[in-house]
């Protein structure tokens, strides 16, 4: 797929918490188990996700969250991760991603890493619910999330521009020349 591409994001601002900062193991060594229906339900429309983990049992190195897709439910604008890899393992469904000019429809069983600086996006174009897992390293991108989901529980509409507000804040940037 071509990304193995890196490039630099220039002037983001994140907000991170001290903890986040330090990569060093947290003193609680206790194991982490979140069963069926458990972890932290983030809304945001038509997408439903299941934060598994937001890197509190991972000295904040990992997050993994389970999202579903509902049909013809569009992703966010292309944008780039300045701190941060991303990847989706598909569940179920198709999810088309386009990273750059390119589009790709991954299947059930698909792994798609997307490390920073590369454009990307995603969505569900067909008539059937798509479910993925996520993972970010560091955790950073979990805050972006719950950040939105207040900006819909506020009553405020999440407009293009407030989702690039938001996502200012944790190191992303559009990709403005494929928007």
């Amino acid at each position: 797929m071509g990304l193995g591409h890196r490039q630099g994001v220039g002037g983001a601002l994140v907000r991170m918490t001290e903890e986040a900062k330090s990569s060093e193991p947290q003193p609680d060594t206790a194991v982490s188990v979140v069963g069926p229906g458990d972890g932290e339900t983030i809304v945001l429309g038509t997408t439903h996700m299941r934060v598994l983990e937001d890197g509190s049992h991972t000295g904040h190195r990992l997050a993994i969250a389970e999202s579903v897709l509902a049909p013809h439910t569009q992703g966010p604008p292309q944008h780039r991760h300045g701190l941060h890899d991303e990847g989706f393992y598909i569940l179920s469904g198709t999810v088309r991603f386009t990273v750059g000019d390119d589009d790709y429809d991954a299947t059930t069983g698909t792994l798609v890493m997307v490390p920073p600086g590369t454009p990307h996006t995603f969505a569900n174009l067909t008539d059937h619910p798509a479910v993925m897992l996520s993972t970010f390293t560091p955790d950073l991108y979990v805050q972006y999330f719950r950040d939105l989901q207040e900006v819909l529980a506020d009553g405020r509409p999440l407009t293009p521009r407030a989702n690039l507000d938001t996502m200012s804040r944790y190191a992303t940037e559009p990709a403005t020349h494929l928007a």
